[in-house]
């Protein structure tokens, strides 16, 4: 049996339509990015959920963010093992062969991961040994850990999205080519926070620890 469909035909009208405005418009430009390759600034760690628009946030062009999405943009630790590290790899090109400026980890409300791996802990699930989804948001279990005394329900989820990004920030760190790439002075790391509701965005002050509001 063969799996494989025809492209819908609203996405091939999409397509069609990009081609002969948008790629038009900055074609000069998309054909240099192509012939010379790529050289981002930065990096963005984002979470898979359809409503984070992270080009569109920060009124990025083609070529200018090197995004990697997965699961309530987490980091795994450093671990060095057979197992197959997508995420880690994708850190791993951006700074050692990019040498991108920035690595940015993007969290946000409403977030799915992070809600479910909320349920798992606040409501004692057991999940199941075949999910993956489950066995990835483990890696926020520290973070449960740090809000779960927190009383009111929303704000203790909120929290715990806002600790999605430190936890993250702090796997970053252990491993050895972001310690040097900091060291050395080519990287910045930067966490920050979407509401998708009402367009709102929050960054950590690197002095406090806390998020605040971007003006």
């Amino acid at each position: 049996m063969n799996a494989v469909s025809p492209l819908p035909e609203y996405l091939i009208e999409r397509y069609i339509d990009w081609k002969s405005t948008r790629y038009e418009a900055r074609k000069e430009e998309i054909v240099k990015l192509a012939d010379e390759g790529q050289h981002p600034k930065a990096m963005v760690i984002s979470c898979c959920d359809s409503r984070v628009h992270v080009t569109s946030i920060f009124g990025a062009e083609t070529g200018e963010f090197f995004i990697h999405r997965n699961i309530a943009n987490q980091v795994p630790p450093f671990a060095q093992d057979d197992a197959h590290h997508g995420t880690s790899a994708a850190i791993e090109f951006a700074v050692t062969v990019l040498k991108v400026e920035h690595l940015i980890v993007l969290g946000h409300s409403q977030c799915g991961g992070v809600q479910h791996c909320h349920d798992i802990y606040s409501k004692e699930i057991v999940p199941s040994p075949d999910s993956f989804v489950s066995k990835w948001v483990d890696i926020l279990q520290s973070g449960y850990e740090r809000v779960k005394d927190i009383q009111d329900d929303q704000k203790r989820i909120t929290a715990l999205e806002h600790m999605g990004v430190v936890i993250a920030l702090e796997n970053l760190q252990g491993f050895p080519f972001i310690r040097d790439a900091i060291e050395s002075g080519q990287l910045t790391l930067h966490g920050i926070w979407h509401d998708i509701r009402d367009g709102g965005l929050m960054a950590i002050n690197p002095e406090t620890g806390e998020f605040e509001t971007v003006r």
